[in-house]
């Protein structure tokens, strides 16, 4: 059995991802700070939880304990947690925005790695975002190109790198990082926008689901590999 975390998925893409790879067989363990809304998720779908708050260290380390004790390893971890920091721009919502979004992928992926090298076909996928492409907010013609979204940007920004930076680093294991499209979330609630989480989740769980010859070190939506 494939052993997969996903880290904030009491909801939205990461729930949906949740709900996709316990459909092709996989253990899932739903990751979430709010315990009564995550132990709700995985009753709901038939997951197992585990209390991970990407901003504290204390609780990533007893996630990964958690798993570690029951599974002995862990063959997918899923970054899924994020804000979005939109409003008011200021140093204490900087910091929010990038320990959550940035930060909480360094906290989970040193805890995850002792787990990760145990399986034979270790794969991490980053939910990153082409509003942190350069690419993409410099195109007038992309969607990006108007987002109002200087926090979050910045920190899916530093998102990919760090994906880019982990795969040069860790070769015995697949990161890639995925743009899974525009998607009506709370996240997203203020601007009225995106199509379904369980369409925006297909192109994480192809990530999540390669085979051992699979890529690393990429950035890409459903279409393929996107410029950044």
């Amino acid at each position: 059995m494939t052993v997969t975390l996903i880290t904030g998925a009491n909801k939205g893409i990461g729930f949906e991802t949740a709900k996709q790879l316990l459909d092709v067989g996989h253990v899932v363990y739903i990751g979430a700070r709010d315990v009564e809304r995550g132990e709700k998720a995985a009753a709901t779908l038939g997951a197992r939880f585990v209390q991970l708050d990407v901003t504290d260290d204390a609780s990533v380390s007893s996630a990964l304990a958690t798993i570690d004790a029951a599974e002995g390893l862990l063959d997918v971890l899923v970054h899924n947690a994020g804000v979005l920091g939109h409003g008011v721009i200021d140093g204490s919502t900087a910091l929010r925005v990038f320990d959550t979004n940035a930060v909480g992928i360094v906290r989970v992926t040193e805890a995850a790695l002792p787990l990760l090298r145990k399986s034979s076909n270790p794969t991490v996928v980053t939910v990153s975002s082409s509003a942190g492409s350069f690419w993409a907010v410099n195109n007038p013609d992309r969607p990006e190109f108007n987002l109002p979204t200087a926090l979050y940007s910045a920190s899916k920004a530093a998102a990919t790198m760090l994906t880019v930076q982990y795969a040069k680093s860790q070769p015995g294991i697949k990161f890639n990082a995925v743009e899974p499209g525009t998607t009506a979330t709370d996240m997203t609630a203020d601007f009225g926008i995106g199509r379904s989480p369980e369409e925006s989740a297909k192109i994480v769980v192809r990530l999540a689901t390669l085979d051992t010859d699979g890529p690393t070190g990429t950035f890409q939506d459903e279409a393929g590999e996107l410029r950044w």
